[in-house]
């Protein structure tokens, strides 16, 4: 197993190089760089502007910049923000724990109800609540997440049961541990709604599909033949196979983590990391876009690594070689 994984994150190293390259040449392949904001506004003169191309580096040759950085990037730095003027790699390290705290709670809703509610769905399959659920899952599907995220803050506004933006409240530090706590679940409760709704619906239609599948399968029969009690064979036999592509699933959740939240942070002022990147992307910050493609690509072979262990726990006839 220890073998395989350092195996794996070896190979990955040549991937993630290709992937951030990929993205410097797509942002030098966009027209225009983070000094056009500037050359719109006419008291900034040309001697002005030529300074501060060679100050960000924007002078030398594209490879010559993109080389800097990766020579950088393996030693831990990735460069500076030409926006905020400050280290990419502090500027990411603040807005994690913000990104991490929303994704993981909408991450670990999206798959308990969505495994559960597709299970039930399945076991009662053609049910009048089987078609409430199917309704409510194609519903979900149906409607993007920031046009969700949309009506839940209007919802907030017309109501005020809950906070229309931000990650806590003006009043945050003279609160208690307790208090502090139950500030940051208040205002954490619209984004991860509706982050959590979308892919939910999405999960439990592949459960009750892939549960559905299974207890077609001729040993479901021939367990049920031999008088074996539903829930056995059910929960113990039917559920772990249909749980296989499941966790193949899983691990394009965890790399979308970055991508998911990017909306849903700009729409709720939620300080985290996709509004960082979006920020990024307008003002063509190109070495803190980078950087955010790269993190992007880690979690994704991060999540693929943690599918295929978890696939062969579940599954002994998988074997990581």
């Amino acid at each position: 197993m220890l073998k395989y994984i350092a195996r794996r994150l070896v190979i990955a190293i040549p991937e993630l190089i290709v992937i951030s390259f990929l993205v410097f040449m797509i942002m030098e392949a966009a027209p225009g760089d983070f000094l056009d904001q500037y050359k719109l506004d006419p008291s900034m003169s040309k001697e002005t502007l030529e300074a501060m191309k060679k100050e960000l580096g924007l002078d030398q040759h594209p490879l010559v910049r993109y080389f800097k950085w990766l020579s950088g990037a393996i030693r831990g730095n990735f460069g500076y923000s030409f926006y905020y003027r400050r280290p990419v790699s502090k500027l990411i390290w603040e807005r994690v724990a913000a990104t991490l705290s929303l994704s993981l709670t909408s991450l670990a809703g999206s798959w308990i109800l969505g495994i559960a509610l597709g299970t039930f769905s399945a076991l009662k399959k053609y049910s009048l609540t089987d078609k409430i659920l199917t309704v409510f899952a194609f519903s979900f599907i149906a409607v993007p997440s920031f046009f969700l995220g949309l009506l839940l803050l209007y919802l907030a506004a017309r109501t005020g049961w809950f906070p229309i933006g931000g990650m806590i409240s003006i009043d945050h530090n003279t609160m208690t541990a307790w208090q502090k706590f139950k500030d940051l679940l208040w205002h954490m409760t619209l984004p991860a709604t509706a982050l959590t709704l979308g892919s939910m619906a999405s999960l439990m239609r592949y459960m009750r599909g892939s549960l559905l599948d299974v207890l077609n399968e001729d040993y479901v029969t021939f367990a049920r033949a031999k008088g074996m009690p539903e829930r056995i064979v059910v929960f113990k036999h039917a559920m772990r196979n249909a749980i296989n592509p499941m966790i193949t699933f899983l691990g394009f959740s965890i790399s979308g983590i970055l991508g998911g939240s990017l909306f849903i942070e700009n729409i709720f002022a939620w300080p985290g990391m996709g509004r960082l990147i979006y920020q990024a992307l307008i003002q063509k910050d190109l070495y803190l876009v980078i950087t955010s493609g790269l993190i992007s690509a880690v979690l994704l072979v991060i999540g693929n690594l943690v599918a295929d262990i978890l696939l062969a726990l579940v599954d002994p006839r998988v074997r990581l070689t």
